[in-house]
């Protein structure tokens, strides 16, 4: 049976710029993002249609991903495998209160109440400006957008209908209307902000 130790040294044998593969001494973090994405498509496609034995293979193609990864940050000096499950391992104590710590959760919700109360903590030392701020680019458009709603939701910022989302939109269109007309040149400022959102 393979450890996890020994797994990381197989990944770094593949690496080894003397005696490695050729093509893992080739890759690098842009050549390896889409693996990476095939893969995690790839368990999702075995969980849909329930197929445990392609689950198996998957998650193990999956976890490679992780510790290629990995590798490449310990060769260039910022990160190795064994500070990314150190701070999976600091996280899920800390998010988990009612199991770790004195706080309660007797349903899901309860519990998923506190793990969202102590990531707004970090969220508060990392001293983010906006709930959205940690939404990655990189996600599919419309789970970007499912997973914006959502954070906007939990402050408020959430309708019933589309003709109270209309209004809203019109009114925060006003607001810029406004400080535009007040202040012509935070115009060019307004401007360069919406140009730099699209990107």
């Amino acid at each position: 049976m393979a450890t996890i130790n020994q797994f990381l040294e197989v990944v770094a044998k593949l690496r080894d710029p003397e005696t490695g593969c050729p093509w893992d001494i080739k890759q690098n973090f842009d050549s390896m993002l889409p693996c990476l994405l095939e893969e995690t498509y790839e368990v999702a496609e075995a969980i849909h249609t329930k197929d445990r034995a392609s689950l198996r293979e998957e998650l193990g193609d999956l976890l490679l991903q992780v510790v290629f990864l990995s590798q490449l940050t310990k060769e260039e000096g910022t990160f190795t495998f064994d500070d990314v499950l150190n701070d999976i391992h600091q996280k899920l104590i800390y998010r988990h209160p009612h199991v770790f710590g004195d706080k309660t959760a007797s349903n899901s919700e309860e519990a998923l109440k506190n793990w969202e109360e102590q990531k707004a903590a970090e969220t508060k030392r990392r001293q983010q400006e906006s709930v959205l701020d940690d939404v990655p680019f990189a996600l599919p458009a419309l789970t970007r957008a499912n997973k914006l709603q959502k954070r906007c939701a939990k402050v408020g910022f959430d309708w019933d209908n589309p003709h109270a989302v209309l209004a809203k939109v019109e009114e925060e269109l006003q607001e810029v209307k406004d400080e535009m007309a007040q202040y012509p040149q935070s115009a060019r400022e307004i401007r360069t902000r919406m140009l730099s959102a699209r990107t």
